[in-house]
Protein backbone atom coordinates (compact mmCIF):
# COMPACT_ATOMS: atom_id res chain seq x y z
CA UNK A 1 0.00 0.00 0.00
CA UNK A 2 1.03 3.53 -1.07
CA UNK A 3 0.86 5.80 1.38
CA UNK A 4 0.19 9.56 0.28
CA UNK A 5 -0.23 12.97 2.61
CA UNK A 6 -3.99 14.54 2.38
CA UNK A 7 -2.42 17.98 3.37
CA UNK A 8 -1.53 21.27 1.71
CA UNK A 9 0.19 22.72 3.99
CA UNK A 10 4.05 22.51 3.41
CA UNK A 11 5.16 22.73 7.08
CA UNK A 12 3.28 19.55 8.42
CA UNK A 13 4.24 17.75 4.72
CA UNK A 14 7.71 17.88 5.60
CA UNK A 15 7.23 17.08 9.13
CA UNK A 16 5.59 13.48 7.77
CA UNK A 17 8.20 13.20 5.16
CA UNK A 18 11.42 13.30 7.64
CA UNK A 19 10.07 10.20 9.41
CA UNK A 20 7.66 8.30 7.19
CA UNK A 21 7.84 6.52 3.27
CA UNK A 22 5.25 9.18 1.93
CA UNK A 23 4.06 8.29 -2.26
CA UNK A 24 3.36 11.97 -2.78
CA UNK A 25 0.93 13.99 -1.50
CA UNK A 26 -3.28 14.63 -1.96
CA UNK A 27 -5.14 17.41 -2.09
CA UNK A 28 -9.01 18.90 -2.97
CA UNK A 29 -10.26 22.47 -3.31
CA UNK A 30 -11.57 22.17 0.85
CA UNK A 31 -7.64 21.39 1.71
CA UNK A 32 -6.70 24.42 -0.03
CA UNK A 33 -9.23 26.35 0.68
CA UNK A 34 -7.70 26.24 4.25
CA UNK A 35 -4.37 27.79 2.87
CA UNK A 36 -6.34 30.54 0.82
CA UNK A 37 -4.69 32.98 -1.68
CA UNK A 38 -3.45 31.29 -5.34
CA UNK A 39 -3.94 27.67 -4.76
CA UNK A 40 -0.51 27.27 -7.70
CA UNK A 41 1.83 29.04 -5.29
CA UNK A 42 0.57 26.87 -2.51
CA UNK A 43 1.03 23.47 -5.02
CA UNK A 44 4.15 24.57 -7.13
CA UNK A 45 5.42 24.47 -3.20
CA UNK A 46 4.69 21.37 -2.67
CA UNK A 47 5.50 20.16 -5.74
CA UNK A 48 9.33 21.33 -5.41
CA UNK A 49 9.38 19.87 -2.02
CA UNK A 50 8.31 16.38 -2.63
CA UNK A 51 10.06 16.09 -6.48
CA UNK A 52 8.77 15.32 -10.10
CA UNK A 53 8.93 11.58 -8.67
CA UNK A 54 6.49 11.71 -6.42
CA UNK A 55 2.54 11.49 -6.81
CA UNK A 56 0.30 15.20 -6.49
CA UNK A 57 -3.08 14.80 -6.52
CA UNK A 58 -5.31 18.21 -7.79
CA UNK A 59 -8.85 18.57 -8.08
CA UNK A 60 -10.29 20.23 -10.92
CA UNK A 61 -13.77 22.25 -10.25
CA UNK A 62 -15.19 23.10 -13.15
CA UNK A 63 -19.18 21.65 -13.17
CA UNK A 64 -19.22 21.06 -17.17
CA UNK A 65 -17.02 18.24 -18.66
CA UNK A 66 -15.05 20.44 -21.57
CA UNK A 67 -14.34 23.16 -18.65
CA UNK A 68 -12.93 20.21 -16.39
CA UNK A 69 -10.68 18.73 -19.41
CA UNK A 70 -9.26 22.52 -20.07
CA UNK A 71 -8.58 22.91 -16.33
CA UNK A 72 -7.16 19.37 -16.19
CA UNK A 73 -4.56 20.13 -19.26
CA UNK A 74 -3.75 23.91 -17.11
CA UNK A 75 -2.87 21.80 -13.89
CA UNK A 76 -0.92 19.12 -15.61
CA UNK A 77 1.42 22.07 -17.47
CA UNK A 78 2.34 24.11 -14.52
CA UNK A 79 2.39 21.31 -12.37
CA UNK A 80 4.54 18.62 -14.12
CA UNK A 81 4.98 15.17 -14.15
CA UNK A 82 2.89 12.80 -11.74
CA UNK A 83 0.03 15.38 -11.08
CA UNK A 84 -2.63 13.67 -11.21
CA UNK A 85 -6.12 15.19 -11.83
CA UNK A 86 -8.91 14.60 -9.56
CA UNK A 87 -12.16 14.38 -11.26
CA UNK A 88 -15.58 13.41 -9.21
CA UNK A 89 -17.24 10.52 -10.38
CA UNK A 90 -20.40 12.13 -11.61
CA UNK A 91 -21.63 12.23 -15.21
CA UNK A 92 -19.68 15.39 -16.31
CA UNK A 93 -16.90 13.87 -14.69
CA UNK A 94 -17.57 10.38 -16.48
CA UNK A 95 -17.55 12.29 -19.85
CA UNK A 96 -14.58 14.41 -19.06
CA UNK A 97 -12.56 10.66 -18.04
CA UNK A 98 -13.69 9.78 -21.73
CA UNK A 99 -12.03 12.90 -23.17
CA UNK A 100 -9.04 12.45 -21.23
CA UNK A 101 -8.68 8.98 -22.02
CA UNK A 102 -9.10 9.56 -25.81
CA UNK A 103 -6.60 12.68 -26.31
CA UNK A 104 -4.05 12.63 -23.47
CA UNK A 105 -1.80 10.90 -21.36
CA UNK A 106 -2.61 13.36 -18.48
CA UNK A 107 -3.18 10.40 -15.70
CA UNK A 108 -6.78 11.31 -13.41
CA UNK A 109 -8.22 10.59 -10.03
CA UNK A 110 -11.54 9.35 -9.80
CA UNK A 111 -12.71 11.14 -6.54
CA UNK A 112 -16.07 11.58 -4.25
CA UNK A 113 -16.98 7.96 -4.42
CA UNK A 114 -19.18 6.67 -2.46
CA UNK A 115 -20.50 3.34 -4.00
CA UNK A 116 -18.51 0.31 -6.09
CA UNK A 117 -19.99 1.38 -9.23
CA UNK A 118 -19.27 5.01 -9.39
CA UNK A 119 -15.58 3.36 -9.10
CA UNK A 120 -16.21 0.99 -11.95
CA UNK A 121 -17.31 3.29 -14.14
CA UNK A 122 -14.68 5.77 -14.00
CA UNK A 123 -12.36 2.96 -13.76
CA UNK A 124 -14.06 2.12 -17.62
CA UNK A 125 -13.60 5.23 -18.57
CA UNK A 126 -9.94 5.42 -17.98
CA UNK A 127 -8.70 6.43 -14.30
CA UNK A 128 -5.67 5.63 -12.44
CA UNK A 129 -6.85 5.63 -9.24
CA UNK A 130 -10.40 5.75 -7.70
CA UNK A 131 -10.75 7.02 -4.44
CA UNK A 132 -13.53 5.81 -2.23
CA UNK A 133 -14.18 8.01 1.24
CA UNK A 134 -14.46 5.76 3.75
CA UNK A 135 -15.19 7.95 6.91
CA UNK A 136 -17.45 10.18 4.89
CA UNK A 137 -19.10 5.87 3.69
CA UNK A 138 -19.29 5.21 7.52
CA UNK A 139 -21.12 8.48 8.21
CA UNK A 140 -24.09 7.79 6.34
CA UNK A 141 -24.59 4.94 7.68
CA UNK A 142 -23.08 2.23 5.65
CA UNK A 143 -19.58 0.63 5.91
CA UNK A 144 -16.95 2.42 4.36
CA UNK A 145 -14.43 -0.26 4.50
CA UNK A 146 -16.55 -2.51 2.84
CA UNK A 147 -17.28 -0.18 0.17
CA UNK A 148 -13.27 -0.31 -0.30
CA UNK A 149 -12.80 -3.73 -0.58
CA UNK A 150 -15.73 -4.37 -2.78
CA UNK A 151 -14.10 -1.74 -5.47
CA UNK A 152 -11.11 -3.64 -4.94
CA UNK A 153 -12.97 -6.77 -5.58
CA UNK A 154 -14.31 -5.35 -8.64
CA UNK A 155 -11.32 -4.20 -10.25
CA UNK A 156 -9.35 -7.39 -9.59
CA UNK A 157 -12.19 -9.79 -11.14
CA UNK A 158 -12.94 -7.49 -14.37
CA UNK A 159 -9.06 -7.18 -14.71
CA UNK A 160 -8.88 -3.65 -14.54
CA UNK A 161 -5.90 -1.67 -14.46
CA UNK A 162 -7.26 1.45 -11.71
CA UNK A 163 -6.09 1.16 -8.92
CA UNK A 164 -7.90 2.39 -5.25
CA UNK A 165 -6.75 4.96 -2.84
CA UNK A 166 -8.86 5.41 -0.21
CA UNK A 167 -9.22 8.58 1.46
CA UNK A 168 -11.25 9.95 4.48
CA UNK A 169 -10.09 7.89 7.60
CA UNK A 170 -11.13 8.51 11.30
CA UNK A 171 -8.41 6.13 12.93
CA UNK A 172 -5.32 3.83 11.74
CA UNK A 173 -7.54 0.70 12.94
CA UNK A 174 -9.28 1.40 9.23
CA UNK A 175 -5.99 1.82 7.31
CA UNK A 176 -4.95 -1.50 8.94
CA UNK A 177 -8.04 -3.43 7.55
CA UNK A 178 -7.24 -2.00 4.26
CA UNK A 179 -3.56 -2.91 4.07
CA UNK A 180 -4.31 -6.38 5.24
CA UNK A 181 -6.65 -7.05 1.78
CA UNK A 182 -3.93 -5.29 -0.20
CA UNK A 183 -5.89 -1.60 -1.08
CA UNK A 184 -3.04 -0.15 -3.31
CA UNK A 185 -3.18 3.11 -1.79
CA UNK A 186 -4.46 5.37 0.81
CA UNK A 187 -4.15 9.16 1.49
CA UNK A 188 -3.73 9.92 5.36
CA UNK A 189 -4.06 13.18 7.27
CA UNK A 190 -0.77 13.90 9.35
CA UNK A 191 -2.72 13.07 12.11
CA UNK A 192 -4.05 9.59 11.03
CA UNK A 193 -0.17 8.98 9.92
CA UNK A 194 1.10 9.74 13.35
CA UNK A 195 -1.40 7.45 14.65
CA UNK A 196 -0.20 5.06 12.96
CA UNK A 197 2.46 4.20 14.89
CA UNK A 198 1.91 6.08 17.85
CA UNK A 199 1.30 3.89 21.15
CA UNK A 200 2.35 4.19 24.66
CA UNK A 201 3.15 0.38 25.16
CA UNK A 202 6.09 0.90 21.92
CA UNK A 203 7.21 3.99 23.53
CA UNK A 204 7.52 2.09 26.96
CA UNK A 205 9.53 -0.41 25.59
CA UNK A 206 11.82 1.63 24.03
CA UNK A 207 12.35 3.63 26.97
CA UNK A 208 13.04 1.01 29.11
CA UNK A 209 15.70 -0.66 26.84
CA UNK A 210 17.29 2.99 26.78
CA UNK A 211 17.04 3.16 30.68
CA UNK A 212 18.45 -0.82 31.03
CA UNK A 213 21.16 0.10 29.12
CA UNK A 214 22.55 3.41 30.84
CA UNK A 215 22.10 1.56 34.18
CA UNK A 216 24.91 -0.49 33.70
CA UNK A 217 26.94 1.92 30.78
CA UNK A 218 25.80 5.41 32.18
CA UNK A 219 23.67 8.20 31.62
CA UNK A 220 23.27 9.25 28.06
CA UNK A 221 25.71 6.64 27.33
CA UNK A 222 25.20 4.79 23.87
CA UNK A 223 27.04 1.74 21.74
CA UNK A 224 29.16 4.83 20.00
CA UNK A 225 30.89 4.94 23.31
CA UNK A 226 32.26 1.12 23.30
CA UNK A 227 34.74 -0.65 20.58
Amino acid sequence: MKLLIDDARLDEIKKIYEFYPVAGVTTNPTILSKIGGNPFETLKKIREFIGEDAQLHVQAVSRRAEKIVEEAWHIAKLLGTNTYVKIPAVPEGFKAMKILNETSEIPFTATAIYTPMQAFIAGQCGASYAAPYVNRIDNMGFNGLTVAKDIQQIFERNFMETEVIAASFKNSQQVLELCKCGISAATLSPEIFIALVKNFAIDSAVEDFISDFENFAGKDKTMLDFQ
